[in-house]
């Protein structure tokens, strides 16, 4: 890990660590290559120190933050500033800041800044859990604690264990992970009361209309499981459902 100067902002404390290094070939890329392992420190088995220490740094870094009760907070990087799904995000971070949550999200542009900006705003800590790509995306200015990993499966332990909800505002790909990441843990039992919010009705109708018609429909799960998400345009109706955590 290597710490980076501490500042204040908006009074909270401010701090960059960079867990691993800077790469275009991602540690991710060399974990799943298994045509290239002749080197020893490139050998699976080699592979589980490494995992071992960005756990380590990534846990001794979110105890220090000390967040309290915090929400992870997940949306597309590609959410333009100017747009409205941008506007609903910072007012998103803000209004869960003012009802006394910490603020997580993957530090970047986009919907995630939103987020954090909207944290910062409400004055509460505002953390970017970022992640090395072979592009660079870069953390958002409005992170007060960064902490970058390396591995995507180390990342999502720590927003699992340090958010007591999720709020997914319209997203791609790496939000729908995240998304269902936390449904099966919920569904299966790891993690206790876990309220998942998805802002948005008009974004996420289709993907609840076909868990409910397709998934639901032809058994693939229980009703009980369609109801473990809340669909709502209204933020404060989001907020109320993360203070339901268990």
């Amino acid at each position: 890990m290597r710490g980076g100067a501490a500042s204040l902002c908006g009074g909270i404390m401010s701090e960059r660590r960079i867990i691993g290094g800077d790469h275009r070939v991602t540690a991710d890329q060399h974990l799943l290559d298994v045509a290239h392992e002749e080197e020893w420190k490139q050998r699976a088995a080699w592979r589980i120190m490494k995992f071992q220490a960005e756990f380590v740094e990534g846990f001794d870094a979110m105890e220090e933050a000390d967040l309290g009760d915090a929400i992870g907070v997940y949306g597309s990087a590609r959410t333009p500033v100017d747009s409205e799904e941008y506007k609903l995000g910072v007012e998103l971070g803000r209004k869960l800041g003012e009802a006394g949550f910490s603020v997580i999200t993957g530090g970047g542009p986009g919907a995630m800044e939103a987020a954090n900006r909207g944290a910062v705003e409400a004055g509460v800590k505002s953390v970017g859990l970022g992640i090395e790509l072979p592009f660079e995306q870069g953390i958002n200015e409005f992170v007060h604690i960064e902490l970058d990993f390396k591995y995507f499966f180390v990342r999502k332990v720590m927003f699992l264990k340090y958010s007591r909800g999720f709020c997914a505002l319209p997203g791609g790909f790496g939000t729908m992970d995240e998304l269902f990441e936390a449904l099966t843990l919920e569904q299966t039992g790891k993690v206790g009361k876990f309220p998942i919010a998805l802002i948005g009705t008009a974004y996420w109708g289709g993907l609840v209309d076909w868990l409910r018609d397709s998934m639901l429909g032809q058994g693939k799960i229980d009703p009980k499981d369609v109801d473990l998400l809340k669909v709502t345009d209204d933020l404060d109706e989001a907020v109320e459902h993360m203070k339901q955590a268990g």
